[in-house]
């Protein structure tokens, strides 16, 4: 049976827990208003998909 022959020092664990982290997704701007969303979304400030109005805001 494998054990740890010595105690894993709290250095050497969080250098191995560094990935483990969450992430931003990626934002883009909104081409007709200039707000922050979510690529291949339809915009919330405006309601436009690709330049086209697809909710009446």
């Amino acid at each position: 049976m494998a054990v740890p022959k010595r105690k894993v020092s709290k250095s050497r664990r969080d250098k191995r827990r560094t990935h483990y982290k969450l992430n931003v997704p990626g934002m883009s701007t909104c081409p007709k208003c200039g707000e922050i969303k979510l690529p291949h979304r339809v915009c919330r400030a405006c309601g436009t998909y690709k330049d086209k109005a697809v909710l009446e805001v």
